[in-house]
């Protein structure tokens, strides 16, 4: 049986688990194989784009609500401009003052990135960044994970569920299959980067 949907997949896990009593509790089996899957993969997939202006004299950007972690600001000038991610404490020891210009760092404090300079003129800023998985439902039935993966949501998923029946040994092993399905992704991520004659790895922060 083919697993590319949400239905699908809930008829696959119960499939498994052999028992007619947990159909309710499914789809939360999934939330949490989807919630572990959004902290621990690194795909292609999950990269989107965002973009926003700048308003003088503001330094403040609210980040994008699906962000998980940053790959790149930028700001799309003639040339582009790549800022700098500095930690809250080297950001402001450098920049302590009010001053305005051409933004050349960044720093992530709550929801929210800061700029400094502080921005004396409208620019428009670009995020590139990691999402969290979309999560199935009735209405998404479907997305890129489970279609490339999905013996990875149907383990994380049998793990999940017999962490509720507290049934150790095969939580334990689904577990395995589970890790082991997410390491092997990342891998293939990995080498579809990083592959060809150049080989170069983008910093991450956030």
């Amino acid at each position: 049986m083919a697993i590319t949907t949400f239905a699908e997949l809930k008829t696959a896990i119960a499939n498994f688990l052999a028992r007619s009593d947990l159909t309710d509790r499914i789809p939360e089996f999934i939330a949490l194989a989807e919630a572990r899957m959004s902290r621990e993969l690194e795909t292609r997939s999950q990269e989107k784009r965002s973009t926003a202006n700048t308003i003088s004299g503001d330094e403040f950007i609210s980040l994008p609500t699906d962000l998980r972690k940053i790959r790149l600001v930028k700001l799309n000038t003639n040339p582009i401009s790549v800022l700098d991610y500095a930690s809250p404490t080297d950001f402001y020891t450098t920049y302590p003052s009010s001053g305005g210009g051409r933004p050349k760092y960044y720093t992530v404090l709550g929801a929210e990135i800061v700029l400094r300079p502080i921005p004396d003129s409208v620019y428009t800023v670009e995020l590139i960044y990691g999402e969290e998985i979309a999560g199935l439902s009735d209405a998404n039935t479907t997305n890129t994970i489970l279609t490339r993966h999905p013996d990875a949501y149907l383990y994380g998923s049998l793990s999940a569920s017999y962490i509720y029946l507290m049934e150790e040994a095969r939580a334990a092993q689904y577990d395995s299959l589970f890790s082991r399905a997410i390491q092997e992704i990342n891998d293939s991520n990995d080498r579809a980067f990083y592959s060809g004659t150049l080989s170069m790895k983008s910093n991450y922060s956030g």
